[in-house]
């Protein structure tokens, strides 16, 4: 069976010396390989409108605009929010 090709997307907002910023990423990787989403990575640090609206929030994960959880990873709300959009 082909894999599908419309996998979803979760978007991390990072800093690169950010432990708390690593740490999530780190957290994601099991349920990456669970679900199947794409995770993207931007640093904030690269551009200004991004550092300016996540400044004191990263790391922060985002399916688009709607913010899943911000500082640590809220892995029931990630799992609930996944399952809803499998749906």
């Amino acid at each position: 069976m082909k894999k599908q090709e419309t996998a979803m997307k979760l978007t991390l907002m990072f800093r690169e010396y950010c432990s708390l910023c690593h740490a999530m990423r780190d957290a994601l990787k099991p349920l990456q390989e669970e679900y199947g989403f794409e995770l993207e990575i931007f640093d904030v640090d690269d551009d200004p409108l991004l550092e300016e609206k996540y400044n004191e929030l990263v790391p922060v994960l985002l399916d688009g605009e709607t913010e899943i959880c911000h500082w640590h990873l809220d892995e029931a709300k990630l799992r609930a929010h996944l399952a809803a959009k499998a749906v």
